[in-house]
């Protein structure tokens, strides 16, 4: 399966987290504090008209990642995984 990132997702699209790419040790630190763990379910809830920030809902509350954050996640959409 080839990675892709949240880019790659529309709104009301939903995923699965599972991993998280090479970046910065502190921010990948910080998503993995604030739930965005591998095997955690997501949907992309709004993509602004610009296309930054991405805003994702997990674990029960609301994420807002600009663009080169949420490339730093490595996620698969549940809606190809269930054709």
């Amino acid at each position: 399966m080839a990675s892709k990132t949240i880019r790659s997702m529309k709104p009301g699209g939903s995923g699965r987290i599972v991993g998280l790419a090479e970046g910065d040790q502190a921010y990948r630190q910080r998503l993995l504090s604030m739930g965005a763990t591998p095997g955690t379910h997501f949907e992309v809830l709004r993509v602004a008209p610009l296309g930054d920030p991405y805003e994702i809902r997990l674990r029960g509350f609301t994420l807002s990642l600009r663009k080169h954050e949420s490339d730093m996640l490595i996620v698969e959409s549940l809606e190809e995984t269930q054709v």
